[in-house]
């Protein structure tokens, strides 16, 4: 089944057709840059543009950067605040929607490295914030947001995300250093068997994974920075088949 996948993030807004069967995209990714300020009938425009760009007609899977609750926005930590509340599915049309970070996992459980993975297996998108997929034994405990946990008095995101290393100009190496830290304390609070990185900076591993350092096995993301567009699809081919 090809589904259209829609990512929706801090920074842009991706979609794409994917083959759920075998998780690749079927046409070329079309990006389209975050609103601002992001509000929901804006963002809910760019939604449209992309389905009406590839003339799409049939299901559509869509993340989004919060709590998502039976298509409902709880909570939007680095959109614009009048989300919280919306009822996103509504809101775009009918679509299955999701927490961003749960499609990548999803994506990286079907297709990448997470595949036929046994245990807890952690997914952490590291972007313009954290954002987190908690897997156990392959079934997703959705909406953890585990880039809110606190460190230093703060938001962990606040200190460890990709948007922090480039605000602060931080090295990779620097970075690392609260990567790791913030990859410890997850280690300790949940014991997984595998730490999977995706997001944006999953293309860029080779620089400072060397430096960090867990008992846990910490491995690049398979799919990179379009896992929340195929898990998204995913999630949608699993609902169309399931009614």
């Amino acid at each position: 089944m090809n589904v259209l996948g829609i990512d929706i993030g801090g920074s842009g807004i991706k979609g794409a057709p994917v083959d759920t069967k075998t998780g690749e995209l079927v046409d070329e990714r079309l990006r389209i840059p975050t609103p601002e300020p992001s509000r929901p009938d804006a963002v809910a425009e760019v939604v449209a543009s992309i389905v009406r760009h590839f003339g799409w007609d049939g299901p559509v899977g869509v993340t989004f950067p919060g709590v998502v609750v039976d298509g409902v926005v709880r909570s939007a930590a680095n959109v614009d605040r009048s989300w919280v509340g919306v009822d996103a599915a509504r809101l775009f049309g009918g679509a299955t929607v999701l927490n961003d970070a749960d499609a990548a996992g999803l994506a990286e459980v079907r297709f990448g490295r997470g595949r036929g993975q046994r245990g807890t297996v952690l997914v952490l998108t590291f972007g313009t914030g954290i954002g987190s997929a908690l897997f156990v034994d392959g079934v997703l405990v959705p909406n953890t947001e585990l880039g809110h946990l606190e460190l230093h008095g703060k938001d962990a995101e606040h200190r460890a995300s990709a948007r922090v290393r480039e605000d602060h100009e931080l090295s990779w190496e620097k970075w690392a250093e609260r990567v790791e830290e913030y990859l410890r304390h997850v280690e300790m609070l949940f014991s997984p068997s595998l730490i999977v990185i995706g997001g944006g900076v999953s293309r860029k591993t080779d620089k400072f994974l060397p430096h960090v350092h867990l008992d846990t096995p910490v491995v690049p993301a398979t799919l990179q920075n379009q896992a929340g567009i195929v898990g998204a699809a995913h999630a949608a081919a699993d609902r169309a088949t399931a009614t």
